[in-house]
């Protein structure tokens, strides 16, 4: 005999509800768009390798290229030549981009699955390990650790290069790090005494 939820499911949704409940394809686009601005982020990972292996070549075009685009002090005494410091902060700036190529994923794959439609990957062997029990609320404390994630590199890069950088910068930086910090484990807290009372109602309904 069919259950009652199975019955409710067989009935036709009226078009008032039906309407509202296809609105959520609207977000389809900007899932589309966010797979466009990961494809900008990995050619812009490949133009900076590319200077990266250029530079390390000897090619002084791509060590110009790379001085500018880390924002790090040419020498006074000389052509600017690729050291250790610049090499670290090329590499960390490439990190960066496959954090936020990490953090565009977990949007658009959560996302999707979460707020648009189910992708059916039950099983599949390239499943994320994530996604099998991703929700609204843990993909919120997922963007907020990423975001962390991401912070701290950007920190550790101006502090690498903290002599191309004044006090103020240094010290604003900081603050948006520990501000970042905060704020995910509030996010945490909050999530958890949200569970942690919904859990025992849960299991008094069973």
């Amino acid at each position: 005999m069919p259950s009652r939820i199975e019955r409710a499911n067989e009935r036709p949704l009226s078009p008032v509800p039906r309407l509202i409940f296809a609105s959520r394809w609207l977000q389809l686009p900007l899932y589309v768009g966010l797979i466009l601005a990961q494809c900008v982020y990995v050619y812009h990972f490949w133009v900076e390798l590319v200077h990266l292996i250029g530079a390390a070549m000897g090619d002084a075009g791509s060590v110009a290229d790379i001085f500018r685009a880390i924002g790090y002090a040419t020498p006074a005494d000389g052509p600017p030549r690729l050291n250790e410091t610049v090499i670290m902060l090329v590499v960390l700036g490439l990190i960066d981009v496959v954090m936020i190529s990490n953090l565009l994923i977990m949007v658009i794959v959560g996302g999707y699955e979460t707020f648009v439609s189910r992708m059916n990957l039950e099983g599949h062997p390239d499943q994320p390990e994530w996604l099998s029990h991703v929700n609204a609320s843990v993909l919120k404390v997922k963007l907020a650790t990423a975001i962390i994630g991401i912070s701290s590199i950007h920190l550790l890069k101006t502090f690498i290069n903290a002599a191309n950088y004044d006090n103020k910068t240094l010290i604003a930086q900081t603050g948006i790090h520990i501000t970042f910090l905060l704020s995910a484990m509030a996010i945490a807290a909050t999530d958890r005494i949200l569970f942690g009372s919904a859990r025992p109602a849960a299991e008094t309904e069973h």
